[in-house]
C-alpha cells in the first residue's frame, strides 16, 4: 500500500546507477521516487502517478530535455526541477526559460539538492485555511496567496511555482526594492552569486505573462545597477 505521508517524485534520469542512487536517497528523507529513462514516458507516468514534483534531466537519449521541460509545464501545474551536468549559463536560462522552476547542476552535494527539492515544495504547496491577508489586490491584479491564484482583469494568470512566489514576494512589499541577492535567499534560501541568471528569467517571463512593457516596463519596474520593485499604481485599466 502506497504511504501517502511520502512526496510523491517522478525523477526522468536515463542513468540507471545516479538513479538508483537518488531513489535510495531520496527515500530515506520522505520521498517516493518513481524512474522513467526516456522521454516519451515521461508524460504518460505524470498522468497515471500523479507525482508532486518532477526532477528532470535534460540529456535524454530519445529528445531534448528542453523540449520535454515545456511539454511538462504546458500540460500540468507541477513544480519542475533540472537536475543536469549541463550547467553552462545559457543553459540553465533556457532550463528556466522553458518552464523548469528551479536549475541544479551535478555534481551537487545530496543535502544541498535535498534542501532545494524542500523549498520547491514548500512554495507550491497551498496552505489550508486562506484569510484575508492572503489576498493581494492592486486595481484588475488579484494575488491569492492560499489559493495561489492570480488574476489580471478577471483572467486568471498561469505562473509557474517560482513566477509566483517572485510576483507574492515583490507585491507584499509593494514599491519595496529587492536586489537579486535578496529575492533569492528570500525564495530560495541561497545567496546570489553574481552570476546566477535565474531571477532575470523569471522576471522578464512574468512581465509577459502580465503584459507588461519588455522595453519600458511599469508593472514590475527594474532599477537599474540594484533590483526591481513592483508599482502598486499601475494596475487599473
Amino acid at each position: 500500500m502506497e504511504n501517502p505521508g511520502l512526496v510523491k517524485t517522478l525523477l526522468v534520469e536515463d542513468d540507471q546507477r545516479l538513479a538508483k542512487l537518488i531513489t535510495k536517497f531520496l527515500a530515506r528523507h520522505g520521498f517516493a521516487v518513481q524512474v522513467v529513462r526516456r522521454g516519451d514516458q515521461a508524460l504518460a507516468a505524470i498522468a497515471e502517478l500523479k507525482p508532486q514534483i518532477v526532477v528532470l534531466e535534460l540529456l535524454l537519449p530519445d529528445q531534448n530535455g528542453l523540449h520535454l521541460c515545456r511539454r511538462i509545464r504546458d500540460g500540468f501545474d507541477i513544480p519542475i526541477i533540472i537536475l543536469t551536468a549541463k550547467g553552462d549559463d545559457r543553459d540553465q536560462v533556457l532550463g528556466l526559460e522553458s518552464g523548469a522552476d528551479d536549475y541544479v547542476v551535478k555534481p551537487v552535494k545530496p543535502s544541498v539538492f535535498l534542501a532545494r527539492l524542500r523549498a520547491l515544495l514548500r512554495r507550491h504547496i497551498p496552505t489550508k485555511q486562506p484569510t484575508a491577508l492572503d489576498i493581494l489586490e492592486f486595481g484588475q491584479l488579484s494575488i491569492d496567496r492560499s489559493g495561489r491564484v492570480v488574476s489580471l482583469a478577471d483572467q486568471r494568470i498561469d505562473l509557474t511555482t517560482m513566477e509566483f512566489e517572485l510576483l507574492s514576494l515583490l507585491a507584499s512589499a509593494a514599491g519595496t526594492l529587492f536586489s537579486r541577492d535578496e529575492i533569492l535567499n528570500r525564495i530560495r534560501g541561497i545567496p546570489f552569486d553574481g552570476i546566477n541568471r535565474s531571477v532575470d528569467v523569471h522576471i522578464s517571463k512574468l512581465r509577459g505573462k502580465l503584459n507588461d512593457n519588455p522595453r519600458n516596463p511599469e508593472l514590475i519596474k527594474t532599477i537599474w545597477g540594484r533590483g526591481y520593485l513592483f508599482n502598486p499604481f499601475a494596475w487599473e485599466a
